[in-house]
């Protein structure tokens, strides 16, 4: 299990000796380096750009720090315990349920089941009660892994990290197994009679006393249900709550409108987009779509040659916090609430909206207002103003003024009707529930797959109002912070093993179908609340099929039986898209104090986000997430205090000292970490950590800052005392291990990342070829290999749609069985993803933020296969540098050869090969590697088998067609940055692609000739506002 670690001062840091010089940095030192620097300079990290002498140290070590040694034997235990989150935990036995009788054969094997080969089924992967199309793979009746529905409007064939990870959760043994009664194990039959009691005790006054508490609910079947559980009971309550909840939007419709309404933007029809604090990109139900509209845009913009009339699109951002989005906006503004607030208003007040109140005015220090104003005004009907759901609901209520000003509604930006059940404020619903349970209104509660103990805010204090109630239940997936509080618990039953129906982003309802029965004793919400109804016992799938039977959708359907089939095939119901509505503008209203900016010399204030992975806390026992970078601060196993170089040389604050913040009479504790491009005065921090009572992964990482909230400031504390402390905290980051090596002078040689603005581009379409050195190809000693094979395979990685989200990585940890191998582990540099993405600032106050993916580059003259003694690492005649793991004896060599640093060693037994039940997850076709074996990306090898022999059947060469195999991290893109193909073929993409000015290798001046390429990212910024 992950310990959280233990705060030590500063001078007991359990780093080397170089590690107290690591974190002392003298920002004003580093900004006159960057002063002094000639042509654009790139860093990964601070510690990179201070050179400091434990960076040295670590970039010169041939393997990480203790590679050769064995930890102590608290690591080791600690070591053992994170095997769960790779689906490595020991010691659990009987995770399925088995027949009690000998197996023996099939005499008719199941229709579509045979050995090796997948099936796939359409589903619903939901998140915060939105769903996402998702296609599920299956072995043997086991789903393995999760990839996007090419025919659902919300993935087209693409998914977030955050979905991919979810099979894990699946089969994460840590899971709640039964009903339980004050913690003894139950059954479900003496749960039923339970709540039977308290609803018939409750019946006798109409329900009252009775509550339901949910998250946010869009499922028209549950809702149904539980509409007319309370039209039987009407005076029984259901309330609805989300830690990442979205009632400033909904505020800020009801001002705009008067009514409540769905928003959700077309980006392929926008030329301009104003994001005010919203990461569009990587986080929210439609971030898989607006990145593939977007970029998918962009791209092809940029690969015609970015004229005039190309179409290419433009991207300003105004962020308190770096994002994804933010990485890849054309213009980039790093401010506070206050700042964009009057930013949005100023707006709205040029564009022509009449604001009741007073407005305040935008300082505009960066010079963005005017050309901003005349871009939106020179694209109206073809822009998009879009609102962060943390922000104020005044700023929501603007940019829906600004966007009819602009004439975009019903063009860029549509309206429906809400996509819940019932639409509700839903802080304001939670807080009605603990004041009516504290005035001992309350008898009976019921919670469905919520855990508000943890994160409800922490000024309603909801432990000690839930003891007020006679009878407690909840269900949940594991036994968590509430299960403590409640007599009754109830199993939840993981999507994949059950039935329902959710709505997308835009409305559209998809069909939540079981690929496995549940491994444990658990129920669905629909079968809790046909419980307390009295109406228990019809399968969920009559139940589904019952209700859409009667929906208007498919009154025109002569044979429902053959629709609903359909509909299961395809993964969504048709026609079931919300219509768009047109509610009426009224003038917009702001209040005193709105758009007040922040003190930049004594201000301080911090903004609570949703973690990009753990999103409010609900992921917290999944290791893959745990240990995937965050896409900007590439932390790993902890959140921390992000915080501004102007700030933290303000406050005289360093890297992983321990700031105290204190709010509302309650403190939290947390490591700070100094961020470029954060907002100065702005003190970042993320939900999702801090749990007591999460798993063995979960429990005790990171902080919980949810105790800091209050039921009126959700998403930012104005009044907040930070103090620093004498106590560190080590932070793992991954940004400086396995970076490439380049000295400065090398820097302005070898340009490892490369980009250029679009009128860079136009004036010079190969810029990219000149900032770097390519090995002639007739100067080399190396013989050329034999590429008979008709199948040559490459890839080409597109930066300009890169925004470093980090689903190819998890996507190539699901496919390829990769560990975890814990916090302890990352911080002596050991992690295994086979894909790294870097991530590189060019300043420290206002940087460019550019990523890197760098998986192995498949060099047709590998350094590491010439120093390989056994021949582990070989080439085919494909082209791919191939890993033998049964020869591998750990020389490591080859990692030390390679100049990409992208080969990772098995220095423990990460994967447990011993217990049965973890072996479900793991995909069939990937070997699962032992200690002492190295390993690396093999461009999915078993896919291009599989197609390959398919091929063969088809055409007798095994030529395989374009498109016809993909790799997981290409499959799983939502900006569709990576192509991979047949270089053989010149009307493949990838080959097109290689041909294209923007293409290079890195590092090709070593004669390494690297089948991964990339191609470097052009930004297309107003040439009106002045850069710096």
């Amino acid at each position: 299990m992950a310990q959280r670690p233990v705060a030590a001062p500063a001078a007991a840091n359990p780093q080397d000796e170089g590690a107290a010089s690591r974190k002392q940095l003298d920002l004003g030192t580093l900004r006159s380096t960057l002063g002094k620097a000639k042509g654009q300079h790139y860093w990964r990290s601070l510690d990179e750009l201070a050179a400091s002498p434990a960076f040295e140290e670590l970039v010169q070590r041939e393997f990480p720090e203790a590679a050769s040694e064995w930890t102590d034997g608290v690591s080791r235990r600690n070591f053992l315990k994170l095997m769960s989150a790779s689906l490595a935990l020991g010691g659990l036995t009987n995770c399925t349920i088995q027949p009690q009788e000998a197996i023996v054969p099939w005499v008719r094997a199941p229709e579509n089941v045979l050995p090796g080969r997948p099936v796939f089924y359409a589903s619903a992967a939901p998140l915060n009660g939105i769903g996402s199309g998702v296609l599920v793979e299956s072995h043997m009746g086991r789903p393995t892994k999760i990839e996007g529905n090419p025919e659902h409007p919300s993935s087209l064939g693409s998914t977030t990290g955050n979905t991919q990870a979810q099979v894990l959760d699946l089969y994460d043994p840590d899971r709640a197994q039964a009903v339980t009664n004050a913690g003894r194990i139950a059954t479900w039959g003496a749960f039923v009679n339970a709540v039977a009691v308290e609803v018939a005790s409750a019946r006798a006054n109409k329900g009252r006393g009775l509550r339901i508490l949910t998250g946010r609910i869009t499922s028209p079947t549950l809702g149904a249900q539980l509409k007319a559980l309370l039209a039987d009971l009407p005076e029984a309550r259901w309330h609805q709550y989300e830690a990442a909840h979205t009632d400033n939007a909904r505020a800020g419709a009801l001002a705009a409108f008067g009514q409540a309404v769905n928003t959700y933007h077309d980006l392929t029809k926008a030329d301009v987009v104003l994001s005010l604090d919203a990461d569009l990109f990587d986080s929210g139900p439609a971030a898989v779509r607006y990145s593939r509209d977007f970029m998918g845009r962009r791209t092809k913009a940029v690969r015609d040659g970015a004229g005039a009339d190309s179409g290419l699109n433009r991207l300003y951002v105004v962020e308190s916090s770096p994002s994804g989005t933010g990485s890849v906006a054309d213009h980039r503004l790093a401010a506070d609430r206050g700042r964009i607030g009057a930013l949005a208003a100023q707006l709205a007040r040029e564009l022509g909206v009449a604001i009741d109140g007073p407005a305040p005015t935008s300082e505009d220090e960066a010079g963005w207002l005017g050309p901003l104003v005349q871009d939106l005004k020179a694209h109206r009907g073809r822009s998009a103003v879009v609102v962060g759901a943390q922000q104020d609901a005044s700023v929501h209520a603007l940019a829906h003024a600004i966007n009819a000003a602009l004439g975009n509604v019903g063009q860029t930006v549509h309206y429906t009707a809400p996509l819940d059940a019932e639409s509700v404020d839903q802080t304001s619903s939670l807080v009605e529930l603990v004041n009516d349970m504290r005035a001992g209104s309350v008898s009976a509660l019921v919670m469905l797959d919520v855990n508000p103990v943890y994160d409800a805010p922490g000024e309603l204090e909801f432990a000690s109002a839930i003891e007020q109630v006679r009878f407690r239940a909840q269900m949940s997936s594991h036994t968590n912070e509430t299960t403590q509080h409640c007599h009754w618990h109830v199993p939840t039953s993981h999507w994949l093993e059950a039935w329902g129906d959710i709505r997308a982003y835009d409305g559209t309802v998809s069909v939540i179908q079981p690929l496995i029965e549940p491994l444990y004793q658990s129920k669905s919400a629909h079968e809790v609340v046909a419980a307390i109804a009295g109406q228990g016992g019809q399968p969920v799938r009559d139940l589904l099929a019952d209700r859409w039977a009667k929906d208007p959708v498919f009154a025109s359907a002569t044979d429902f039986s053959a629709a609903w089939q359909r509909a299961l095939h395809d993964g969504l119901i048709p026609g079931t898209t919300l219509p768009a509505i047109s509610p009426t503008l009224q003038k917009i209203r702001l209040e005193q104090g709105f758009g007040a900016a922040l003190d930049l010399e004594e201000g301080l204030e911090v903004e609570i986000r949703p973690d990009a992975y753990l999103q409010d806390g609900r992921f917290a026992n999944n290791g893959w997430l745990q240990e995937t970078p965050r896409p900007v601060t590439k932390l790993t196993w902890d959140n921390a205090a992000l915080i501004s170089p102007a700030t933290a040389e303000r406050l005289g604050v360093e890297n992983e000292q321990v700031l105290n913040l204190t709010a509302g009479g309650k403190s939290v504790s947390v490591p700070a970490w100094i961020l470029p491009g954060q907002a100065t005065g702005v003190i970042t921090v993320h939900l999702g950590y801090g749990r007591e009572h999460a798993g063995r992964v979960g429990t005790g990482v990171g902080s919980n800052i949810a105790t800091l909230r209050g039921a009126e400031a959700s998403w930012n504390l104005s009044h907040v005392t930070v103090v620093k402390t004498f106590d560190t905290i080590p932070l793992a980051c991954t940004q400086e291990h396995q970076s490439i090596e380049l000295q400065n002078s090398e820097q302005e040689e070898r340009h490892l990342i490369r980009h250029g603005d679009v009128e860079k581009y136009r004036a010079h379409p190969d810029f990219a070829q000149h900032e770097g050195h390519s090995f002639p190809a007739g100067l080399t000693l190396f013989e050329d290999h034999d590429y008979s094979s008709p199948n040559q395979w490459g890839m080409v990685i597109d930066l300009t749609a890169c925004t470093g989200c980090n689903a190819c990585s998890v996507a190539c940890q699901s496919e390829n069985n990769i560990p975890v191998v814990g916090k302890e582990q990352v911080l002596n540099g050991r992690e295994m993803s086979w894909i790294r993405i870097d991530r590189y600032f060019t300043d420290l106050d206002d940087p460019e933020i550019l990523h890197q993916p760098v998986p192995c580059q498949q060099c047709e003259n590998a350094p590491c296969e010439v120093v390989c003694p056994v021949t582990a690492t070989s080439h085919s005649e494909e082209g791919l540098n191939d890993m033998v793991y049964n020869r591998c004896v750990g020389t490591r060599y080859c990692s030390n050869n390679c100049p990409y640093k992208v080969r990772r060693f098995n220095f423990l037994q990460f994967a447990d090969r011993e217990t049965e039940s973890l072996k479900m997850q793991r995909n069939p076709d990937v070997t699962v590697r032992p200690r002492g074996v190295m390993e690396k990306c093999t461009y999915c090898v078993q896919r291009l088998n599989a197609a390959r022999v398919e091929a063969k059947v088809e055409n007798g060469v095994g030529a395989v067609a374009e498109g016809a195999v993909q790799t997981a991290c290409q499959q799983v893109c939502p900006t569709q940055a990576i192509a991979f193909g047949n270089i053989a073929d010149p009307k493949s993409e990838v080959a097109q692609l290689k041909a294209s000015p923007l293409n290079y290798g890195i590092l090709t001046d070593l004669n390494t000739r690297p089948r991964t390429t990339y191609l470097a990212s052009v930004k297309n910024p107003n040439p009106a506002i002045s850069r710096g």
